[in-house]
């Protein structure tokens, strides 16, 4: 269309839509089809992308007949995780067996996708090894130069201080393994993460130190280019490949080989071509969110040199950099992380220039001291040091401060382009110094992102899939209060010092925080943790850290169990009123009233004293019971008999477990739908068969969220409807 708008021939235009065509179709049904299936054993051969973590290694692979694998192995002893740990197997070839499993689906539509990250490497499926054997190692310039790479890692954690070695590999290497997850969060809330990745700053550095070196040491200018072209490539490689890298390399590589055949190519143009050929290269990397920003950030900067040159100064200039960077990004971030960063409009400032030339130059020259005199760089070392960790105090204190993201949620699609359009028609009044027009034609999209989470007049119950656990999600018309019961989380078991993970799983901030994120839930009014129990409350503070609480109920007697501490203590650093609450606790919001039927008294013994939330709005009526067992309803049944008689929905008391779900309780309640909230293939083999057979006979509709996924319930003036993560997969 714009061909034709510009006056080129039709010919041009029909070519560029043909070749659209037939990429589309190379790439749907060629690169990114289902696998063929594998014999019983076969050999693979280790690329550069793995990581160790505990007892498993997981990376990817390629197969004998060119497919991508992503292998999980599972270590046996200390002295083998030792030998994965200081040997690069990168181009090591094993002869195999084992099976190809399907990725795990994601807990709702917010959480991690397996199979979207697969399909973004290309690789056909995960290959779970039960044994494999040694028959060969590759030797080629990829290989030699992933062991380079192990070994300036190693040479990093042998020589940096502890404090300074994480960044340091991050920095110079592109491995972020090891840096600090709460320092990782202050970055992301100051918006300047992307400082770690090593992009176009880096390559630039990288390019100007070896062009400048080269000449000083009387190298001619045009052999200088030569071996830039080579040595740049070869940085690509030691630093991980990450798209932002290749992106920068290909850029400039292409556009010094143009200059050799006289051809002066526009730096967009360079781009575009860059853009092609990764994805002719690797199909799926079109999906990767780095990828995706780091050409959009790089465009931004392309198309508004006539924005920057109406500045005067550097300080006005960085920030007109950072600030068009932000807010051609920003509905892209919406869309993946559901949050930005208000904040990095200003953080930038200061911290782009300070990682540019201070931090990352420091870093470069400190590592190349470690090889050439060890006294000097400890000396050295005493002097950056302090300085470091003062620098990363003051980060940790300013992401601290309220107010800093803005979390409207996952918007619709439609809003995401109406984000981008205003963005571009933002920037061309910029352009031509109309500011009024400018600030209108943003704020528009912004408030219809904001609000649009509050616009429906349902009330809805989620019951998230949080494995062997429970989380409810109560959103009420309009948003006019959210309510959380429980927040997940896993019971964890002593095991061997190696074998520990180095991140492990995290129900309450992998899980749960995500989906309230998606929702654009900014608040909860109330936080009821029903008893104290791990896989209800472990998460909790993981969901406090993140999303502002009102007020947190509690079952009485509860508060002094171990396992509440960490959220006790994080709820009194943010001043949250914790609350002991029981039988006769009442309010209503609008048409919705909510009760607690239990427990009666505040002597604490467990299961049987979690809090029971009775909830009914018009005809529907719930029931959610903790981890009541069958004394608990005996209880209940005495105490309100016809109350809670022919119930609309009940959450199933302690995830099906034969000792909950009495005969006579079930009798009673007739519940029209009952969820159990437990685990795949959990050790305690819930819901009990027992106890899904009492449902059945009475032919009474149950779904489990292990099987069904994430279970939401709409209810609107006196219908209800349940819509499942299944149910949306399929």
């Amino acid at each position: 269309m714009w061909l034709l708008y510009k006056g080129e021939p039709h010919v041009i235009s029909a070519l560029v839509v043909s070749a659209g065509l037939l990429s589309f179709f190379f790439l749907s049904i060629v690169q990114l089809t289902e696998p063929s299936s594998l014999p019983s054993s076969f050999q693979l051969t280790w690329t550069s992308e793995y990581k160790i973590n505990g007892q498993k290694l997981r990376g990817f692979v390629q197969t004998e007949t060119g497919e991508k694998l992503y292998v999980v192995y599972t270590m046996s002893s200390e002295q083998e995780k030792k030998f994965y740990e200081n040997t690069s197997i990168s181009g090591y070839r094993y002869l195999v067996q084992g099976e190809l499993v399907a990725p795990t689906p994601p807990a709702h539509t917010y959480a991690f996708s397996m199979q979207d990250y697969l399909v973004s490497k290309g690789a056909n499926g995960i290959f779970e090894v039960t044994s494999w054997k040694y028959v060969s190692a590759e030797k080629s310039i990829r290989t030699l130069l992933a062991q380079q790479r192990l070994h300036l890692k190693k040479q990093i954690e042998a020589t940096f201080p502890q404090s300074l070695a994480a960044e340091a590999q991050a920095l110079l290497i592109g491995l972020q393994d090891y840096v600090d997850e709460d320092l990782q969060r202050a970055y992301q809330k100051l918006g300047i993460t992307h400082l770690f990745a090593i992009s176009g700053l880096h390559v630039a550095l990288v390019s100007w130190l070896f062009y400048e070196g080269l000449l000083r040491v009387g190298l001619r200018k045009e052999m200088a280019r030569v071996v830039l072209l080579i040595i740049l490539p070869i940085y690509g490689m030691l630093a991980g490949g990450a798209p932002s890298v290749w992106r920068a390399v290909s850029v400039v590589e292409f556009v010094m080989l143009m200059r050799y055949v006289k051809w002066r190519v526009p730096i967009d143009d360079a781009l575009a071509i860059s853009f092609i050929g990764f994805v002719l290269f690797e199909p799926g990397v079109i999906f990767q969110v780095g990828f995706q920003l780091s050409y959009l950030a790089t465009l931004s900067i392309v198309y508004s040199r006539v924005i920057f040159k109406q500045s005067r100064g550097w300080m006005m200039q960085s920030f007109l950099i950072t600030f068009v960077c932000q807010l051609l990004v920003y509905p892209l971030l919406l869309y993946h992380f559901y949050e930005v960063s208000i904040s990095s409009f200003l953080a930038n400032i200061i911290f782009v220039p300070l990682f540019s030339f201070i931090i990352l130059p420091a870093n470069i020259v400190l590592l190349v001291m470690t090889y050439t005199s060890i006294p000097m760089v400890k000396l050295m070392f005493n002097v950056y040091e302090p300085m470091r960790v003062w620098l990363t105090e003051a980060i940790l204190y300013l992401q601290a401060l309220p107010y800093q993201l803005w979390t409207p949620g996952k918007p619709a699609i439609w809003l995401v382009c109406m984000a981008f359009v205003s963005v571009l028609a933002g920037l061309y009044f910029l352009e031509e110094r109309h500011f009024g027009k400018f600030v209108t034609v943003l704020v528009v999209p912004v408030v219809c992102i904001h609000i649009a989470p509050m616009l429906y007049n349902e009330t809805k119950l989620t019951f998230l899939n949080v494995g062997q656990g429970d989380c409810t999600v109560i959103e009420l018309p309009f948003r006019r209060a959210v309510y959380v019961v429980d927040a997940g989380g896993l019971l964890r078991f002593e095991q061997e010092a190696w074998k520990t993970s180095n991140s492990p799983y995290e129900v309450g901030k992998q899980v749960v925080v995500p989906f309230l994120k998606g929702k654009g839930i900014r608040a909860i009014d109330i936080f009821l943790v029903t008893h104290a129990d791990a896989d209800h409350v472990e998460g909790a503070e993981e969901v406090l850290a993140e999303i502002r609480m009102i007020e947190i109920h509690v079952t009485p007697g509860s508060i002094d169990k171990p396992v509440m501490q960490d959220l006790l203590v994080e709820a009194q650093r943010q001043k949250v009123s914790v609350k002991e609450k029981m039988q006769g606790t009442a309010w209503r919001v609008g048409e919705t009233s909510f009760h607690y039927l239990w427990p009666r008294d505040t002597d604490y013994e467990g299961n049987n004293d979690s809090i029971v939330l009775y909830m009914q709005q018009g005809a529907f009526r719930a029931l959610l019971t903790g981890d009541l067992e069958e004394d608990g309803e005996r209880e209940l049944i005495k105490l309100y008999g016809n109350q809670i008689a022919n119930m609309t929905l009940l959450k199933a008391g302690h995830h099906g477990s034969k000792t909950s779900s009495s005969e006579s309780f079930v009798e009673l309640l007739q519940p029209e739908l009952t969820i159990f909230s437990a685990g795949l293939n959990n050790r305690y083999k819930h819901p009990h068969d027992i106890v899904v057979e009492r449902f059945i006979k009475r032919q009474l509709m149950t779904r489990t969220t292990a099987v069904d996924g994430s279970i939401e319930i709409r209810i609107q003036d006196y219908n209800w409807m349940m819509h499942t993560e299944k149910d949306l997969v399929q």
